[in-house]
């Protein structure tokens, strides 16, 4: 086991690149996920992805990806590098986090499978790593000590990587259902609120459902962002 290895995660980092012509380590990325955006994690296979890249076999990919969970490292710092990341931080603090969170919110809508794959991987990639020392930079400077920098950019990454997993959850269980076709959802509503109203001891959850309204998805994530942040902004000293 190479240094910096462990038995739980050996990490793809410490694993030097074959030399193979035509073929290399970003180009395997970068089709995975462009399988993963367009057929999900269940269709994000090593046969789907040699297909992707032309006349390659899956063991191609393995010589240069070691494994799955290699691969899924690759590509959840891949996409952390579309994230802009200011060289310094400015000089608003919750500026700086809100403007992160809401660009890491954009990345997500991109790629869908991210939040499903992030939480159950170490963020070991060197993107990934630079983000998270972005956010503590940001925290310390403010006056808070490492440990709960760590803490604080744990709960917004929580809220921003939570609403991210919520979402593509969401999406999909209303294709599985229909619901993404407005009738259908609206048939849907109607049969809650009849159930509701029956009920007799849900007037508030009845009215809602009688004519639902609210702010957007988006709208709802900036709202979280803004408790989150004020939450933070009572602690720093």
């Amino acid at each position: 086991m190479g240094e910096g290895e462990t038995d739980a995660f050996p990490l793809i980092w410490t694993r030097p690149q074959p030399r193979r012509r035509g073929l290399d380590r970003e180009k395997v990325v970068a089709a995975a996920i462009g399988v993963a955006d367009e057929a999900g994690l269940d269709g994000l296979t090593m046969k789907a992805v040699a297909a992707r890249l032309g006349p390659y076999s899956p063991m191609a990919l393995y010589r240069h990806v070691h494994s799955k969970e290699g691969l899924f490292d690759l590509m959840l710092d891949a996409a952390t590098a579309e994230i802009p990341l200011p060289a310094e931080p400015g000089g608003d603090w919750r500026d700086d986090l809100r403007t992160l969170a809401l660009e890491t919110r954009r990345m997500t809508s991109r790629h869908p499978w991210f939040a499903m794959l992030v939480h159950a991987r170490p963020p070991a990639g060197p993107h990934m790593m630079r983000r998270l020392e972005f956010m503590l930079t940001v925290l310390v400077r403010q006056g808070a000590s490492v440990g709960d920098a760590m803490t604080y950019a744990a709960l917004l990454d929580r809220h921003v990587l939570g609403s991210a997993l919520q979402d593509s959850e969401e999406a999909r269980q209303e294709r599985h259902q229909g619901l993404d076709d407005d009738a259908r959802l609206y048939a849907a509503i109607a049969a809650l609120r009849d159930l509701a109203a029956a009920d007799g001891s849900l007037p508030h959850l009845t009215e809602w459902l009688t004519h639902p309204a609210g702010p957007t998805p988006e709208e709802r994530f900036v709202i979280g962002l803004d408790f989150v942040l004020d939450g933070i902004a009572r602690r720093l000293p």
